[in-house]
């Protein structure tokens, strides 16, 4: 994966020299979500199926600067979200919150902002934002994106260094109106407050380029965070490495370990191969908060290939069918198969060995000689030009199987992605 460490509130110097209004931009995206989960073993809801369908508009407003050495200005983002279809016994996608009586709820909203300043090639933001680095990243993988409240620099001072650095303390989940959820991760969240991270992206315009971050989530653990990528013509090599260290309390038990993934995409023309390996060393799983805060090669739609010693190979085919006269249409195809699992020597009483009061005895979230494997289907369409110019059409399909000692579902799951970007442009 190419690192693009970003967010969203802190642009380029662009609208810093426009000014406050004249930098200012305002859009809005409609999204029209339908989610089919249908699972072939006992789902942990006790559900055999859930579907539903919605409707949402995310909009959001990005300031420019005042004048002078050092630039103020705002963000905002407002989201409504509109049940479509779904009942209380096909509920629980992820798409829409759920009500006392577990139904979806009917609609669904929220708002948030952020005050930012910026001087020279640095940028200061307070605030409720979203947010990319490969330690701390929130998703948007649902109706709602994720977003994350507290304190982000981003600064590019120095040619070819990207350095990044927050603490937040308040986060926004994918299905809810309020900032003050937890993240959860395969074992850990941040119910025990907050997580800080510092890090810099290295030479990201050069053909060789990488990464190097570090990340605290309060009384949990500590992560260390290292890529390596090569862009070549028709060739992108790129290696990541974390190691996961358990620090103070530790309320999430002993961990120490350490996961890296290798890949290689060769394109050659409209077509893309790529190949990739992914290991985790460790009696615990790799562990992370916020929806997309793993930048290993193998974390793909449905499964992340990241349990306690697993060790896992893809294979990605990639078509432009623009070669073949369908301008915006896009095919991809990978499978994903994931082997040596073995959950059961995780420190007992961590999160990822608890102890089962019911039973008397502690229970592994994994057990030995654990392997899964998922295939996903991806075709995605978008509109080149006319009055429907960037709307966009994206059916997936994603199949996940696995045995008993891996812990996780057999699951066909459709995906269904209607977006029309509205850009309302400057003001």
């Amino acid at each position: 994966m190419l690192l693009i460490g970003t967010c969203s509130t802190a642009q380029a110097a662009e609208p810093s020299a426009l000014g406050f209004m004249d930098g200012s931009t305002l859009d809005v995206l409609s999204r029209n979500f339908f989610l089919q989960n249908d699972y072939r073993s006992p789902s942990p809801a006790n559900k055999s199926y859930k579907q539903e369908w919605a409707q949402g508009f995310i909009a959001t407003f990005v300031s420019g600067f005042t004048p002078g050495n050092v630039g103020f200005g705002v963000d905002a983002h407002g989201f409504f979200g509109l049940k479509l279809d779904g009942g209380k016994g096909r509920s629980g996608t992820g798409l829409l919150p759920l009500d006392a009586d577990g139904r979806g709820e009917s609609d669904f909203s929220s708002a948030g902002g952020a005050l930012k300043l910026r001087t020279s090639r640095t940028t200061l933001v307070y605030g409720e934002m979203t947010v990319e680095t490969p330690v701390f990243d929130t998703a948007d993988k649902r109706l709602q994106p994720e977003y994350a409240t507290g304190l982000l620099l981003d600064s590019q001072e120095f040619d070819d260094v990207h350095l990044q650095a927050g603490h937040f303390t308040a986060f926004k989940n994918q299905d809810t109106s309020t900032s003050k959820g937890d993240f959860s991760g395969y074992g850990v969240s941040t119910a025990t407050g907050d997580i800080s991270f510092l890090g810099a992206q290295l030479f990201e315009d050069q053909p060789l380029g990488g990464a190097l971050y570090a990340s605290e989530l309060s009384d949990t653990w500590r992560q260390y965070y290292a890529n390596l990528h090569l862009k070549r013509s028709g060739l992108f090599l790129d290696s990541n490495v974390y190691h996961t260290q358990d620090y103070g309390n530790a309320v999430a038990g002993g961990i120490d370990n350490t996961a890296y993934s290798l890949s290689g995409k060769y394109t050659l023309g409209a077509q893309g191969f790529t190949l990739a390996y992914q290991k985790i060393h460790g009696d615990t799983p790799f562990d992370f908060v916020g929806g997309d805060s793993i930048y290993l090669a193998n974390s793909i739609k449905y499964a992340d290939f990241n349990g306690a010693g697993e060790r896992s190979w893809q294979a990605r085919y990639d078509l432009d069918l623009g070669a073949f006269g369908v301008p915006g249409l896009k095919f991809m195809t990978r499978y994903v198969t994931g082997r040596g699992i073995d959950g059961t020597h995780a420190p007992q009483g961590g999160a990822y060995n608890p102890f089962d009061p019911d039973t008397g005895q502690f229970v592994p979230q994994q057990g030995n000689g654990g392997r899964h494997w998922e295939r996903d289907i991806d075709l995605h369409y978008t509109v080149q030009s006319g009055p429907a110019k960037d709307l966009s059409v994206q059916v997936s399909q994603v199949t996940h199987r696995a045995n008993s000692a891996q812990g996780g579902d057999d699951i066909d799951r459709v995906y269904i992605v209607v977006e029309y970007p509205l850009k309302l442009g400057r003001f």
